[in-house]
């Protein structure tokens, strides 16, 4: 791993800020890091107002996409609510279709099968518009770059609304209305939304005309957090605002699917992260193993009883992705080493059989071991499709742009893509991605990076400062949970190993005769050596909570053990 220790603030700018605001020097710092430097900056960042939500208006193209879908109500027009099959999808359009079905009854759903039709707006999608005599659809979380199948829309007099979050193309798209904040001629101050953010202002904009406030919209919020958390989009501006507000419903007043999801956690108060790694995943996995008009089911259910015959059937469906995905990966890294690929400065690998609803997933995981961007590859019909996936500051969407010519079709993000290419373009493909990369990347990206807030001694860790820092939540993008480092540390003898395969590590450690501190490592257990014999290290972390027999306690959360 590589340390990367924060340049610290000017002394001039950290004194100013503990001035206003009446906080020592740590937190000050930590405020500047995040581009807070004022009163104003660290008042909504400490306390999120629904007030500072901006006006859905200032987004181009709302007001010609209200217009639409109020003369379609008028006219007693069907609407359909199209999406995604991913988390950001499906809650998008759980979102958008209950609020129109909330006053108007022609509303229906739809999410593209992900084998049959793939990513994005399918024809197959526009056809049964087509057949159900719907006049209107509302794509959501995709559409930016589907000029073709506006056009076959239009040729059928089937109008689009477009609300996406993707970087466009050269061209947009001939709908109706555009909403995505990443249009150049967008003056929207915020282009940081993911999918369901973008329904969300467009619900936003459409309540005004019901005189309804954006209290009446909260409890639409428990979706927007959970996109957020999902999509892992800059946890900044106002996707804090609805992520702060949305893990509210969901901790006091969820809706009955996410109720059914999580009702067998043991944690009184989820975090962000817990929506990340236990709510979401779920959600996904409907898609994955079996199709996103499941979880939109769950999601829009608001018998309880039923919901949890849904949660019931999701549950099965991600146990058997992480099955697959585990399998998977083993065949992937095997794969690798017979061909003989650890040394390259991309991982690109293809077997025709993996599940496409998991080779994200699996490409994430390969990541964990070769360390550089990667693409899954599997057959999909008389083509193969991929999931790309990339390490810090490396944006592999540009990478694939600069082999643009080998690829049928691709999008997606900074970090992660997909895409489809013909089955005799594949070699060149992949050759053409590892030249891009090895031209274009940083070797320091190709190790993994710890980036360290601050270095501090363990005299400054009390509950005073966790409380403070429990107030940065809900944690993400641009706001991570800080992460801090100190030197000779020795441990206090109790140095142990835990887990099946001794992977993870327990210590507890002092610092100069202070009073000592547990500490936890996961998948540390390879450095138990380091801190036997008092030895001196130094350690960065994240401080925790840990409750144990009702007692509450301060831990460190290891990040990396390095000798001094």
């Amino acid at each position: 791993m590589r340390w990367n220790l924060k340049a610290k603030p000017t002394n001039e700018r950290v004194n100013q800020l503990v001035e206003t605001l009446k906080v020592d020097e740590l937190i000050a710092t930590l405020l500047i890091q995040r581009g807070i430097e004022t009163y104003d900056e660290a008042r909504q960042f400490f306390r999120p107002s629904l007030d500072d939500l901006h006006n859905p208006y200032l987004m181009k193209d709302m007001d010609v996409a209200v217009s639409r879908i109020e003369k379609a109500i008028e006219n007693n027009e069907n609407i359909l609510v199209f999406g995604d099959y991913d988390v950001d999808g499906t809650t998008a359009v759980s979102l958008v279709s209950s609020y129109l079905k909330s006053y108007y009854p022609n509303v229906a759903t739809y999410i593209p099968d992900r084998y049959d039709e793939g990513y994005g707006i399918s024809y197959k999608g526009i056809d049964y518009a087509d057949d159900n005599d719907i006049t209107l659809i509302i794509a959501l979380d995709c559409g930016i770059k589907s000029l073709a199948h506006i056009e076959y829309a239009r040729e059928k007099n089937i109008d689009f609304i477009i609300c996406d979050h993707h970087r466009p193309g050269n061209e947009l798209p001939k709908a109706i209305a555009v909403l995505d904040p990443k249009r150049d001629d967008c003056p929207y101050p915020y282009d940081e939304l993911c999918g369901c953010g973008i329904g969300f202002k467009l619900v936003q904009a459409l309540a005004e005309n019901r005189n309804q406030t954006i209290d009446d919209l909260i409890l639409y919020m428990d979706l927007v957090a959970t996109a957020i958390a999902a999509d892992i989009v800059p946890m900044t501006g106002e996707n804090r605002i609805l992520a702060k507000f949305g893990l509210d419903v969901i901790n006091q007043n969820p809706r009955p699917g996410i109720k059914a999801l999580v009702q067998n956690v043991k944690k009184k108060i989820l975090t962000i992260t817990d929506v990340v790694f236990i709510i979401a995943p779920r959600i996904n996995a409907a898609g994955r193993i079996k199709h996103g008009n499941e979880a939109v089911a769950l999601l829009t259910e608001y018998d309880l009883e039923q919901a949890e015959q849904f949660a019931s059937e999701i549950e099965q469906y991600n146990t058997d992705r992480k099955e697959l995905d585990k399998k998977i990966t083993l065949e992937a890294l095997s794969q690798i080493e017979e061909n003989k690929e650890e040394k390259r400065f991309t991982s690109v690998v293809y077997q025709e059989d993996w599940h496409k609803g998991v080779i994200g997933i699996v490409a994430s995981r390969l990541i964990e071991t070769h360390y550089r961007p990667t693409i899954v590859f599997t057959k999909s019909g008389d083509k193969f499709a991929a999931s790309a996936r990339s390490v810090r500051d490396f944006d592999v969407y540009n990478a694939l742009e600069a082999c643009a010519e080998h690829l049928e079709q691709f999008g997606g993000h900074m970090y992660a893509a997909g895409m489809t290419l013909k089955e005799e373009n594949y070699l060149d493909f992949k050759e053409a991605f590892e030249k891009v990369v090895e031209a274009t990347i940083h070797p320091d990206l190709l190790i993994p990076e710890i980036s360290i807030d601050a270095e501090i001694d363990f005299s400054e860790i009390n509950p005073k400062l966790m409380r403070i820092l429990s107030q940065f939540e809900p944690f993400g993008p641009q706001n991570m949970t800080p992460i801090f480092m100190t030197n000779n540390v020795v441990d206090s003898g109790y140095a142990k190993n835990l887990g099946q395969a001794d992977e993870h590590l327990k210590l507890f450690v002092k610092q100069n005769g202070s009073e000592g501190i547990g500490a936890i490592g996961f998948g540390l257990g390879n450095k138990l050596e380091l801190t036997k014999n008092h030895s001196r290290f130094e350690i960065c972390y994240c401080i925790d909570e840990n409750e144990f027999n009702g007692n509450v306690s301060l831990q460190l959360r290891l990040k990396d053990i390095k000798s001094t």
